[in-house]
């Protein structure tokens, strides 16, 4: 009974299993459905999307493609129009030449050779391969090229070329043609030459085609051009010349035969099976090709031919674009429209678990408030503390530029008081100087009342003539002095620096000549130009000389050189033969630019190490107690650098001093180096 019981139990227990595992796998199965439904969905949605984008980005393309080519196809044609312009017109020319048409009314050597002559010059000018004239049969009696042997057009038949049928006619010719001699392509435009109202002859003017081969890269992409024949006769791909765009027809080809036009070779299809004629009706050809054929071996991706009729001529000009970029940016695009696709679609998922987490980021974005106000304050504390700083910034900014004034105030001054030094120091000389035409002033007066009183006009007026004189003479003498001694800004402007250097001789003229000074101004006129101040420049240069002056008294000889010239970058030496040296320490302070350097070199003891150390220090002098203060070199440094230049100092080679005023170029002069 027990293993009856048992057996019982394993067949009810075995007789269960089959009556609720169903149950189970429905479930399972009802559960993946809606994921498997989902998932399909997504798939069906990210591929709509890959072939949209794709869609779009193809024919985005394809329009940029399309409005890109068009604007060079209309560049070149433009090109080729004004290359074939500047011929038109020649043959029509010719005909105005009374030889032109006394040859043609009777030919005879003498006349065709000077017509030949004529051409000639003519060709030479305008630049064609050849310009010949025919009679009404079609033979070239004179041509450009007659000098030119077995090449000569001279004698040769062309009566059966369209362009010689249409001058003939009395009609402009413009065609494409192989030459029949040389074998060499060209492009003919001819002209009927008439005597009266009679065509007698035609003239033609031959155009080589190799300025237009130049034009290709101006297009970017394989291109070509085709006549009326719908024969291609230029091509950037060479193995593309001289083939048939669509199939001829027997009498198409039997009028090429007879023409001529290109040669005796063959015309084999083009390598693209598809058709593309020459559309007569339209000014624009568009075409979309799935397949390139063996015309572009890589065109895989099929092409995009655009053409356009140039302007007055049977020709069709046709660019043919590779779509294989085109098709991978727009796969490219397809995938990115995918990817774009599927983050939305993750986006969505997102969203839909951060709505399980929206309590705790409100929480989160209490607390955020919370430390962005306290943030805020802190930030308002700052802000406050900024400010005040910044307002004690712009008083100590007002003040330094207060500060700056009126140093450049006292700058001006003690410049101003240099100069009146300087004049002091040269009273006696100018009051020599103007005591002798005063002297006779007083006298030729005197003598022109006496003269006047005795009725004496003659020697009355030579002597008002000879003080009219005199007083030019003081006025020369004044006149530099008063500019000199004026106070004015700094102004600068380009100034003959021999100008200002003979100026400030001229204030120093007597006291060198008291003082017995030679002075060499190897100075050129009218070639070296600097930028600054004129005033303030000879205020350098009067203390500069007036050093030297000082430096040599008691000295064996006293010479003094000034030299100018141009110190070049990547140059050590001067100009004009300026002193080596002198170049070198001008270019060393004129950095990468051209600056001009003026040089004066005294025959005295030179400078000592810590003379050269203190120069240029306020109240420094090596005068004796009272002859000088020792702002002169000082002020005059600082007059060079606030014009943009330097003021150095050094022994020459063979003994004395040597100053160096270094001086920028007038902005003119450096635009045109």
């Amino acid at each position: 009974m027990d293993q009856q019981g048992q057996g019982d139990d394993g067949i009810d227990t075995g007789a269960r299993a089959p009556a609720t595992r169903p149950p189970f796998a429905w479930t399972n199965v009802r559960r993946r459905v809606p994921r498997l439904l989902a998932a399909a969905l997504a798939l069906a949605t990210l591929a709509v999307a890959g072939n949209i984008g794709f869609t779009f980005s193809e024919r985005e393309g394809l329009r940029q493609l399309r409005v890109d080519a068009d604007h060079r196809l209309d560049l070149f044609a433009a090109a080729v129009g004004s290359a074939l312009d500047r011929y038109q017109h020649v043959p029509a020319t010719i005909q105005l030449d009374r030889d032109v048409l006394d040859l043609l009314r009777e030919p005879t050597p003498e006349r065709a050779d000077a017509v030949s002559d004529y051409l000639r010059r003519l060709n030479a000018h305008v630049g064609g391969i050849a310009i010949y004239v025919m009679n009404e049969r079609g033979t070239v009696i004179a041509s450009s090229n007659s000098l030119e042997g077995d090449d000569s057009l001279v004698g040769l038949e062309l009566g059966f070329r369209p362009y010689f049928l249409d001058g003939l006619s009395g009609r402009v010719g413009r065609h494409f043609a192989v030459g029949e001699k040389s074998g060499v392509p060209g492009y003919y435009i001819s002209h009927p030459v008439r005597d009266g109202a009679r065509v007698v002859g035609v003239a033609a003017i031959k155009i080589g085609l190799r300025q237009f081969e130049d034009a290709w890269p101006m297009l970017g992409a394989p291109a070509l051009i085709a006549d009326g024949n719908e024969v291609v006769i230029l091509s950037s791909q060479p193995e593309w010349r001289f083939t048939a765009l669509t199939t001829l027809d027997i009498e198409r080809r039997v009028d090429m035969q007879i023409n001529r036009i290109y040669g005796d070779r063959p015309i084999p299809p083009f390598p693209i099976g598809a058709r593309l004629a020459v559309d007569r009706d339209s000014e624009r050809t568009d075409q979309l090709l799935r397949d390139g054929g063996h015309a572009l071996p890589r065109a895989g991706d099929g092409l995009l031919v655009l053409g356009r009729r140039l302007d007055g001529m049977d020709w069709r000009l046709m660019m043919f674009s590779d779509l294989r970029g085109l098709r991978r940016q727009a796969l490219v695009d397809g995938v990115l429209a995918m990817v774009a696709a599927g983050f939305l679609l993750l986006l969505a998922l997102i969203v839909q678990q951060r709505r399980r987490l929206l309590l705790q980021r409100l929480e989160a974005r209490r607390m955020l408030e919370r430390v962005n106000s306290e943030l805020e304050d802190k930030v308002v504390s700052r802000t406050r503390e900024l400010t005040e700083a910044n307002e004690r910034l712009r008083h100590e900014v007002a003040e330094r530029i207060a500060a700056e004034q009126t140093l450049r105030a006292a700058q001006d001054e003690l410049v101003q008081a240099a100069k009146l030094a300087v004049l002091g120091q040269l009273a006696t000389g100018i009051t020599h100087e103007l005591t002798q035409p005063l002297a006779a002033i007083r006298t030729l007066s005197g003598n022109a009342a006496e003269f006047l009183r005795r009725g004496n006009a003659e020697a009355t007026a030579g002597n008002l003539e000879i003080i009219g004189r005199m007083v030019e003479q003081m006025g020369g003498i004044i006149h530099p002095l008063k500019a000199f001694a004026r106070k004015s800004e700094s102004r600068p402007a380009a100034v003959d620096v021999a100008h200002a250097v003979g100026n400030a001789l001229f204030i120093l003229d007597a006291r060198l000549r008291g003082q017995k000074v030679e002075v060499l101004n190897r100075v050129p006129k009218g070639e070296c130009f600097a930028w600054c101040d004129q005033n303030r420049m000879e205020q350098v240069l009067v203390n500069l000389v007036a050093n030297a002056a000082d430096a040599m008294q008691g000295a064996a000889v006293q010479r003094i050189v000034i030299e100018a010239g141009l110190a070049l970058p990547g140059e050590g030496g001067g100009v004009d033969g300026a002193d080596a040296d002198t170049g070198a320490a001008a270019f060393a302070a004129a950095g990468d630019a051209a600056r001009v350097f003026i040089a004066v070199t005294d025959t005295g003891t030179g400078l000592t190490p810590d003379a050269r150390r203190r120069l240029f220090e306020p109240f420094f002098t090596t005068k004796p107690a009272g002859a000088g203060l020792g702002l002169g070199l000082s002020i005059s440094r600082d007059i060079a650098r606030e014009a943009g230049g330097e003021l150095l100092a050094d022994n020459a080679p063979a003994g004395g001093a040597r100053f160096t005023l270094v001086l920028p170029l007038p902005p003119e002069t450096l635009t045109d180096a």
